[in-house]
């Protein structure tokens, strides 16, 4: 079950895999409202440097759902978002469509006639056709999530979901196709990284991170000026289902705003109650 996009409301209300409420935060650094309007996509930091610069056009996202209502659904959500979208009614056409087309990210049913969704994304892999998946599924186990991941897709959203959720996966996996294909190194005003290099510099100072520490700064940086959840951080870095009690997010995102802020006088990192992290140049 899916709900219509004309019914999203608040992140606060919509989220509903973040942190509960008297989940211990460590070092949570400043809080925002969490009262954003899903409807509009947030706007970039002014001073993030993300984009392709070789070709402005909006990103495009092939959807294959055999479920009609639902890909008709998902296609209003993301084309309200901004993104370009085509359809594809099942594995067949879809496979046929992802081979032909230029498309940035691929939304993918698991279950599909014809052809399903594991042995699609098998063949478009086996065809070296790299563009960024996310696999819906009903399937919400963790072997069932992990299969989909070792077959070569880039995230996995069980569902029901919420599509403030789905917009804002696809959107990441958009992003971080546009600056692997243009940038060596992502900034975000005073911060810079080298994603050769793997070297993170902050007014000018090395910082020096662990892997983890790096993967999420990393996909924050991706991500600049957009809220994003716990549950897709965890996703991202350690590639496996997000267990709500955990506070291993917060301890990294702490870690890291010492290493860029020691006398905590310039944010960069900012903490939404209940939903996530944004992450934004000092003002």
């Amino acid at each position: 079950m899916v709900r219509s996009p004309h019914d999203l409301v608040g992140f606060a209300g919509q989220m509903t895999h973040s942190a509960s409420a008297d989940q211990p935060i460590f070092d949570s650094g400043p809080e925002e409202d969490n009262s954003v309007s899903p409807a509009k996509p947030q706007e970039i930091e002014p001073n993030s440097r993300i984009q392709n610069k070789k070709d402005k056009r909006m990103p495009s996202v092939l959807v294959v759902e055999d479920d009609r209502r639902v890909a008709a659904e998902i296609g209003s959500a993301l084309t309200e978002y901004g993104f370009q979208v085509d359809e594809a009614p099942s594995g067949t056409t879809g496979l046929r469509k992802a081979l032909e087309g230029n498309f940035d990210v691929i939304v993918l049913d698991r279950m599909l006639p014809e052809i399903d969704g594991l042995s699609l994304l098998t063949k478009l892999r086996a065809a070296k056709v790299s563009t960024p998946v996310l696999i819906l599924s009903a399937l919400s186990a963790v072997n069932e999530r992990v299969d989909g991941l070792r077959a070569g897709g880039d995230d996995y959203l069980a569902k029901p979901f919420e599509f403030i959720e789905l917009t804002a996966r696809v959107d990441a996996l958009a992003r971080r196709k546009m600056a692997a294909e243009t940038v060596n190194e992502l900034v975000v005003g005073d911060l810079r990284l080298d994603l050769i290099e793997r070297v993170l510099r902050c007014a000018g100072r090395d910082i020096e991170l662990l892997p983890k520490e790096f993967a999420i700064i990393e996909f924050l940086m991706q991500n600049a000026g957009v809220l994003v959840s716990r549950k897709m951080i965890f996703e991202s870095v350690w590639g496996y289902s997000f267990n709500h009690q955990s506070s291993v997010i917060d301890v990294h995102i702490g870690k890291i705003r010492k290493k860029l802020d020691p006398d905590g006088l310039n944010p960069r990192i900012h903490t939404v109650r209940n939903t996530g992290f944004i992450l934004r140049a000092p003002s």
